[in-house]
């Protein structure tokens, strides 16, 4: 896992950002409009759907538990 010192992060590292749906190469947003770190390109492309995807499977855990 990279390193980030004043707001610049380890080279290699990509970052999705939410607000503009662009992937970006190292720390160049607020942190707060980003997903990641993820090591390629492409799996920052697919952040969301990644998203979408655990958010499902949470769902599917949470509504099989009984109170």
């Amino acid at each position: 896992m990279g390193y980030v010192v004043a707001g610049v992060s380890e080279t290699g590292q990509f970052w999705f950002n939410v607000l503009t749906k662009q992937v970006e190469e190292g720390h160049q947003s607020s942190w707060r409009d980003l997903m990641g770190p993820y090591p390629t390109r492409a799996a920052a492309e697919r952040a969301l759907e990644q998203a979408a995807a655990r958010n499902r499977v949470w769902d599917a855990d949470d509504s099989g538990e009984k109170g």
